[in-house]
């Protein structure tokens, strides 16, 4: 399946709207070396890095959820739960 890297972040963003909910910056990008894309999710100076393979980016565009994507955003935003 070919799709940029904004539909990616595009479709992350609507499956997981916790993530605007809480005002964290998402970025996005493929890497060669990893072969699979690196997320980063920003808040303040808290940084949190994490990868998607080609085939969990696949499901994610035909909005299946990523468990491990939503475990790793849970716990970032769960930093900033007041």
């Amino acid at each position: 399946m070919a799709y940029s890297n904004v539909a990616l972040k595009d479709k992350i963003m609507e499956m997981y709207p916790e993530i605007s909910q809480h005002a964290i910056s998402v970025g996005l990008n493929y890497s060669d070396d990893k072969d699979a894309y690196v997320v980063k999710f920003r808040k303040n100076h808290h940084e949190l890095e994490t990868f998607i393979d080609k085939k969990d980016a696949d499901e994610c565009l035909n909005g299946v959820k990523c468990i491990h994507l939503g475990v790793k955003i849970g716990e970032f935003v769960k930093n900033f739960e007041s």
